[in-house]
């Protein structure tokens, strides 16, 4: 395993479970020291006491504004930096464009969306008076196209990641901090095979990844180490996709 983030110290939201739980462990791996986050802290607290290193859990309701000055302020005050934010929070819906409640539409724009604004807001400056890093924005492939035709609402909250992403790149371009968004296909986790395994929903992904299969959380939390390193040192505003070849169609 590579050491890119030796002494580096990295953020994640929503890290209990499927991707966020891959990429903490794999940004461990490569030597970072993790602030694990998740709106419910005992899960935190978990995957902290498992994953080896000195981690810092928190309980962290992306929504809350005063949550996210809590938090970094923290982190600020504990551990003296921030390098690196992982915006990987989110929630989903399967509305379509006539049958989305406003209640659940709130819901999802308000975790993906606003959540990923406050967290470049109070975590990007941090990370420019650390000397600089990298903000990876986890977006999905449904940010960028229409998909099967419904999740009208996450669709429009990761529309929006894709251009706020976009949008703090040349923000802070000449400031050291790099911004970009990551973007997923179907992605083969625990909670998507409990509720689709076996269902039409889960043959239309399957059949619409040219790959053949799902992808593995794996497979994304790589590609969010590799944005997080130096390798990636001139890249910013742009998106990466891990989606078995579906926007490529």
């Amino acid at each position: 395993m590579l050491a890119r983030l030796q002494g580096k110290v990295a953020l994640v939201t929503g890290a209990s479970g499927g991707i966020g739980e891959a990429t903490v462990r794999r940004l461990a791996a490569e030597g970072a020291r993790l602030v694990i986050t998740d709106v419910e802290h005992k899960p935190c607290a978990d995957l902290t006491a498992e994953v080896p290193g000195d981690h810092l859990p928190a309980a962290l309701d992306v929504t809350d504004e005063r949550q996210w000055q809590d938090v970094v302020g923290k982190v600020e005050r504990d551990l003296g930096r921030l390098d690196v934010l992982v915006n990987n929070a989110g929630i989903g819906s399967l509305g379509t464009v006539e049958d989305e409640s406003r209640d659940r539409w709130d819901q999802v724009i308000a975790v993906d969306q606003l959540g990923t604004w406050l967290g470049m807001k109070y975590g990007g400056p941090l990370i420019e008076r650390s000397g600089g890093g990298s903000i990876v924005n986890v977006c999905s492939i449904l940010g960028t196209v229409g998909g099967l035709g419904n999740s009208l609402a996450y669709a429009a909250a990761k529309g929006a990641v894709r251009t706020m992403t976009k949008n703090a790149a040349l923000h802070w371009a000449t400031r050291g901090v790099r911004v970009n968004s990551l973007h997923p296909g179907f992605i083969e986790t625990r909670q998507l095979l409990e509720r689709f395994s076996g269902t039409p929903r889960h043959t239309a992904m399957l059949a619409g990844t040219p790959m053949g299969r799902l992808g593995q959380a794996g497979e994304v939390a790589a590609s969010v180490a590799f944005l997080a390193s130096e390798d990636s040192g001139f890249i910013t505003g742009s998106e990466l996709y891990v989606d078995g070849g579906w926007t490529a169609q």
